[in-house]
């Protein structure tokens, strides 16, 4: 009699929840008489289940920049529609035997060894690689002729016979006359006549060491007493940079940091190579005498 009951309270009462649960996309389990709903399905496509946990992880992978796309194009339901689109795509796949192609299989094979390498290589390269100030200063020096003073003024001279020109036309400037037209007036200094004395910006060795020792005494603006040299007496005056100039060159200084930081990680991927080759058997086989440098043939 008991048993006749039980059978009857589950017809009456777990069948129409195991109707519902299918309904929704939920799977039931079944305890006794109890019923617990499994974990939720956000979708159906062609019967195979996008479940909460698979959106969440997928969603989870997205860059920041990705998932800030999407939350301004439709949010997580665009992201839904998409992976749908994904697994329509998949199943066509499928559908055509791709997933049994050869080539693809050999594909996956060596993408999983890729992927191996560089779970292996992260392990091994845990210590982070991070460059210096030292190492830094030293490069920039090293690559000197491709960057900025830190002076960063462009520099402009103007050469004169003798100490009472340069001395009439310094007093000139400094009362508003124009540094330029003077020098392309009265300047003997043949290079840079025509543009007005303009040397562009100021590098190192760009000027004779008189010159060299002045600049740094000036502010953008400034025009030089007279500086005796060999050829004459120069004037020399420093003007700002335009900004571009600026940029450029700091984007000059960021490429070089990346180049050093590479070289660096380089060498520290070649110990790690040496230090597990020490411990290895290696040689060469019969055939490696075949593979040449140049073409590879027999």
């Amino acid at each position: 009699m008991r048993h006749f009951r039980f059978l009857t309270f589950c017809r009456s009462y777990l069948m129409p929840g195991l109707l519902a649960g299918v309904v929704a996309g939920f799977g039931p389990m079944i305890s006794g008489c109890g019923e617990r709903q499994e974990e939720p399905i956000v979708a159906l496509v062609n019967g195979r289940t996008i479940t909460q946990t698979e959106f969440d992880l997928r969603w989870g992978e997205l860059s920041p920049a990705t998932r800030s796309r999407y939350e301004k194009d439709g949010g997580k339901r665009k992201f839904l529609e998409e992976l749908i689109t994904r697994e329509l795509l998949m199943q066509e796949g499928r559908r055509r035997g791709l997933d049994h192609n050869e080539i693809i299989r050999d594909k996956t094979q060596r993408y999983k060894e890729q992927l191996i390498l560089d779970e292996l290589l992260k392990d091994k390269l845990q210590s982070k690689v991070e460059l210096t100030q030292v190492e830094l200063d030293a490069y920039y020096e090293k690559h000197a002729a491709e960057l900025l003073d830190p002076l960063k003024a462009s520099i402009s001279v103007m050469l004169l016979p003798n100490v009472y020109a340069a001395k009439d036309l310094e007093t000139q400037v400094n009362r508003g006359g124009n540094f330029a037209k003077f020098a392309q007036r009265y300047s003997m200094d043949e290079k840079t006549k025509s543009k007005g004395g303009d040397l562009g910006p100021y590098r190192k060795g760009m000027l004779l060491p008189e010159l060299d020792t002045v600049i740094h005494t000036l502010k953008p603006g400034m025009v030089s007493g007279p500086v005796k040299t060999e050829h004459g007496y120069y004037l020399v005056m420093l003007s700002p940079l335009d900004e571009a100039i600026i940029q450029t060159d700091l984007a000059t200084k960021e490429r070089l940091r990346q180049e050093l930081l590479a070289d660096k990680r380089r060498k520290r991927f070649d110990e790690v190579i040496a230090d597990i080759r020490t411990n290895a058997a290696v040689r060469f086989a019969e055939a490696a005498r075949y593979i040449n440098e140049d073409t590879g043939k027999r």
